[in-house]
């Protein structure tokens, strides 16, 4: 059964920094892309990172480029979104979710706020 457990969330001041991260079980995470996806009251669902399999690379929403940063470790079977200079529009709920074997697996998220 695949488990995905993000945690690191937070609440940080504007320009602060937070990583987090997404524990998988049941899949090991170098086999599929994981995403990054964030929730926020009253909008949709917006992309915010990826990391294909195999080392093929990464992806992100032209929003955080150049200060989100998303990351693997194979030992910790773990995946990390390292996020730099927050701003406020950057509060939401974070997830993580793979596709395998069919069907989108994703966590309970974590909650990121950006607050003065």
């Amino acid at each position: 059964q695949v488990q995905l457990v993000e945690s690191g969330g937070g609440l940080v001041q504007p320009g602060d920094s937070l990583r987090l991260s997404c524990a998988a079980s049941g899949i090991m995470v170098g086999t599929v892309h994981t995403n990054w996806f964030r929730l926020a009251p009253g909008k949709e669902r917006e992309f915010v990172a990826r990391i294909l399999n195999g080392g093929a690379g990464t992806d992100y929403a032209d929003s955080v480029k150049g200060r989100f940063i998303i990351s693997r470790d194979y030992a910790k079977n773990t995946v990390y979104l390292q996020m730099n200079g927050l701003k406020p529009e950057n509060a939401a709920v974070y997830y993580c979710d793979v596709f395998f074997r069919g069907n989108t697996h994703w966590g309970r998220g974590t909650q990121v706020t950006v607050d003065s």
